[in-house]
């Protein structure tokens, strides 16, 4: 039988502390009024909760520590639900989980702008005209099954639009060379992809949400002829489900970073889901603040003033990521290149060759077959967080 326990905070108490390990447990607000502190927030104010709320719970269900502050402002009552309890709840209370889940793809798009606007100096757009910047920023770099996808998004999205004649020339020159799937949805359950192949666009509209059985998946924009790589997904993990909670056009663009297969899920399975498979809601629910989490720590990054220090500070997200032991002389070869780190933070094309070169003649940093080394990452580690620590400092 699920039992929760009620606690009890008094005006100015700390119910959660940024950066501390307790994080077994997230809160139910029953009365009173929190406020949450963050050191570098993307919110323009203080932001205030009140009953019916959570607070702790993108700690609690990724287990990391403490992303912000959670302040009494008022005595508070809370109800307390640990992380073993999580199923349980939502089989009895499905509207606490939708609530839970919906309130984090919210959140989420608010980083995914405000991640945009810090790393690439500029603001998300929503015009479908942003179809054919994405189709040419694909074909100049040689990508042409993704530009082919990105082109026919255009021309379905903008008939009329300025750049419809040039879209129908290119569309027809890519054609007869393209290996680009799935350019409108299908009823089929399971997918494939291959390698370099585009499975949604951003601004497509679209209300499937996807599970990957194998490869990996790559999750990235493309804003003023610059990509911003976001994360690359693996095997068991979800993407998608922005669109399919929000009923909004894509955020960013999936495309496979290598052959993958991906199991569709549309609203109506995700409805049935929600009422039948609480351990798949649990699961989904980690995996979203899996994601707040990261981009919690991306946000972070922007503000490292030495773009050496914020690719390091990159490789070290990663491997927090993938809950990776940071043991003393601990190493690790990633499945990234120099370059792919470099998309990650977000630089200009024109400057990635510039920073990689101090980057690479750091001692700390091998090459493996084009992927980055690094011999000893509990000392990587340690350094990403002194330059963060310098950086909310304002060093």
């Amino acid at each position: 039988m699920l039992q929760l326990s009620f606690v009890n905070y008094r005006k100015g108490a700390y119910l959660f502390v940024e950066g501390k390990n307790d994080n077994d447990r997230f809160l139910i607000i029953q009365s009173g009024k929190v406020v949450l502190k963050k050191v570098i927030s993307v919110e323009t104010a203080p932001v205030t909760l009140g009953p019916g709320d959570f607070v702790g719970v993108v700690p609690c269900m990724s287990n990391h520590a403490q992303i912000e502050s959670a302040v009494a402002l008022t005595d508070v009552v809370a109800i307390a639900v640990r992380r073993d309890q999580y199923t349980e709840l939502i089989q009895k209370n499905t509207p606490v989980a939708m609530k839970i889940i919906r309130t984090f793809a919210n959140k989420m798009r608010v980083m995914n702008d405000s991640l945009t606007k810090l790393t690439l100096k500029n603001t998300t757009t929503d015009s479908p005209e942003q179809f054919f910047a994405v189709a040419q920023y694909y074909e100049k770099n040689a990508k042409l099954d993704m530009a082919i996808f990105a082109y026919y998004q255009y021309l379905k999205a903008c008939p009329n639009g300025q750049n419809i004649q040039k879209a129908k020339e290119r569309f027809v020159a890519l054609k007869s060379r393209s290996h680009a799937v799935y350019f409108e949805p299908t009823k089929d359950q399971i997918r494939t992809y291959p390698k370099e192949t585009m499975i949604f666009c951003e601004n497509q509209t679209g209300a499937d949400m996807f599970i990957i059985q194998e490869g990996q998946v790559k999750i990235s924009k493309v804003i003023d002829g610059n990509e911003m790589m976001f994360a690359v997904l693996k095997k068991g993990e979800f993407f998608g489900e922005m669109a399919l909670l929000e009923n909004k056009p894509r955020s960013a663009s999936a495309s496979a970073f290598e052959d993958c297969k991906l199991m569709v899920v549309n609203r109506q399975n995700f409805e049935q889901m929600v009422s039948t498979q609480p351990q798949m809601i649990s699961r989904l629910t980690t995996t979203l603040a899996e994601r707040i989490w990261s981009m919690t720590r991306q946000l972070e990054n922007t503000r490292i003033k030495d773009p050496v220090h914020q690719l390091f500070d990159m490789l070290s997200l990663q491997l927090e990521k993938m809950r990776f032991n940071f043991a003393p002389g601990s190493s690790h070869t990633f499945d990234l290149t120099p370059y792919d780190l470099a998309k990650m933070c977000g630089f200009p094309k024109e400057m990635q060759a510039t920073y990689l070169h101090g980057f690479l003649a750091d001692s700390r940093v091998k090459l493996v077959q084009n992927k980055i080394s690094i011999a000893d990452c509990n000392e990587l580690y340690n350094s990403s967080i002194f330059y963060r620590k310098q950086a909310a400092l304002g060093k």
